[in-house]
């Protein structure tokens, strides 16, 4: 038999028995689904990732007070920032400083218990674009809002203070002072300490609520070819007297190390995708040797108007493998659009990688040929007499 008639033959089983062929191939189909879509979903988070650190950068560090070594909390000194922007690759210098007795709320009736775990927090006006964060709504501090009661709101600070929108009847209570709320920020991934903070000027921060003046992180720009070396130097730079107590970060990192995280996750899903497609294999088999079993009148037919053993073996694989292959094309086709659903809901760039729907697709073929194998020989071995003799 050609390949041609090879096709036609081993279709019959799955036209005459439509319901059957299409539950086996359910349970393959489930399989390749879930790992083409875990790879999928998995290859458009980090393509996310990346879209976000390239918009973002990747060249922001930051310095803040660590640990003495008697182990109380250290301090950097006033002049930190300043010192960081004397390093030559330093492009953008900015700092923020925790202002501590300062306890933020919605109004005067709220108990003093109540913080809501908001802190309040000195802030340059050159902050936002250093960090590269975003205005939800309102204005951003200045020259001239920064010497005056105004606060710019984190989102979650605002979530948490009842706050919508940012105007001049909006006010929250700072450290026993009313202040103005006149922004709200995005998010800001490479500064979440910022997302449940009360930001106020530097200025006003000296004259309201009493700020020492100390910074508590500074954040710093440098050329992209620089960022290891100014790395190497900006804690002894911030904290000349005593470099230990600095810590340095780069908060692109802490990011990349979240989605590594993810990766145990990813290999946990394979597993259980490989268990169904494990499971959708031994369900081929079983409609196989059914088949077969239901069939042997069609074989000993078959038999006697000349068929060979092969030709009886081949029909009934090609059955197999038909039947796989529509499960694990189904499977590919469904596990690339729960992924390009799932990108478009989180706003990713959808990826689904071409081995994994090839792979996926293949290893169908692989267990099909497996599932199919004894079927089909059990299926050749049968005797014309035998077979034509079952009722």
């Amino acid at each position: 038999m050609g390949p041609g008639d090879v096709l036609k033959v081993g279709a019959v089983g799955l036209r005459t028995r439509p319901l059957r062929a299409f539950l086996s191939a359910l349970g393959i189909a489930i399989g390749i689904a879930a790992m083409v879509a875990v790879v999928g979903i998995s290859s458009s988070s980090r393509a996310g990732l990346d879209r976000t650190l390239a918009a973002l950068g990747t060249n922001l560090l930051t310095v803040s007070p660590g640990s003495t070594m008697t182990g109380g909390e250290a301090k950097l000194p006033e002049e930190a920032e300043a010192m960081v922007g004397r390093i030559g690759p330093v492009r953008a210098v900015s700092a923020v400083g925790r202002i501590t007795d300062a306890k933020v709320y919605r109004n005067d009736r709220i108990p003093e218990a109540e913080t809501g775990g908001i802190g309040a927090y000195a802030v340059r006006t050159d902050l936002l674009s250093t960090v590269a964060a975003e205005l939800r709504g309102g204005t951003w501090l200045n020259a001239a809002t920064g010497r005056y009661p105004a606060a710019v709101l984190g989102p979650e600070a605002a979530a948490r203070l009842g706050i919508g929108r940012a105007g001049p009847d909006t006010r929250v209570l700072i450290g026993g002072r009313w202040f103005t709320v006149v922004g709200i920020l995005e998010p800001a991934p490479l500064a979440p300490e910022l997302d449940t903070a009360a930001l106020v000027g530097w200025p006003a921060a000296r004259t309201e609520l009493g700020f020492d003046g100390r910074p508590t992180t500074v954040y710093a720009r440098s050329d992209k070819s620089a960022v290891e070396e100014v790395r190497a130097v900006l804690g002894a730079t911030a904290h000349p007297e005593a470099p230990s107590e600095a810590d340095v970060s780069r908060p692109s990192d802490a990011l990349a190390a979240e989605q590594a995280a993810g990766k145990a996750f990813t290999g946990l899903l394979l597993g259980l995708g490989a268990l169904a497609l494990l499971v959708g294999g031994v369900g081929v088999a079983n409609t196989m040797v059914i088949s077969v079993l239901e069939r042997r009148a069609e074989i000993g037919l078959r038999r006697s108007l000349g068929a060979t053993r092969g030709q009886v073996r081949t029909q009934f694989l090609a059955e197999s493998l038909l039947l796989s292959a529509l499960g694990g094309v189904g499977g590919a086709v469904l596990g690339a659009a729960v992924t390009a659903g799932y990108a478009l809901f989180q706003e990713w760039p959808a990826v689904v990688p071409a081995w994994a729907v090839s792979g996926g697709v293949g290893a169908t073929v692989a267990i099909g040929a497996l599932a199919g194998l004894y079927p089909a020989v059990r299926a050749s071995r049968l005797s014309p007499t035998e077979a034509l003799a079952t009722p």
